[in-house]
């Protein structure tokens, strides 16, 4: 987890900190297959070349992005979660709970939806 390090330390508030550096371990923890990376000062974890989910902090929400064809397929459980959603992602309020089953069903969703692409990004 140190290639996220710089990324944590820049973030201010300690419990918006911790609270990140709890998902993307979480994320290492249970799929540890997973490649992290910083891409465009993003942690986002990547299989085999092709982009699989990435995390941002802003002042009110941690954003979850992973791509338009993620957040379509599991609109209603973003919504269900009590998440706000745009096409590209989705925000965990600061003072809303991580939904870990949601975010290991999308995942483990683009993993498998992603298994034969060559690219980072969907076509």
């Amino acid at each position: 987890m140190d290639i996220f390090s710089k990324y944590l330390a820049g973030i201010e508030n300690p419990d918006h900190r911790d609270r990140t550096e709890g998902v993307l371990s979480w994320v290492a923890r249970t799929f540890p297959h997973l490649e992290p990376h910083i891409k465009w000062n993003t942690p986002m974890f990547s299989d085999h070349g092709t982009f699989i989910i990435g995390f941002s902090t802003a002042k009110h929400h941690m954003s979850v992005s992973p791509e338009e064809v993620g957040i379509a397929h599991f609109a209603d459980d973003i919504v269900q979660a009590g998440y706000s959603a745009t096409k590209g992602l989705f925000r965990i309020a600061w003072n809303k709970q991580v939904n870990y089953d949601l975010l290991e069903k999308i995942i483990e969703f683009n993993i498998r939806d992603k298994a034969e692409y060559t690219t980072f990004w969907r076509d």
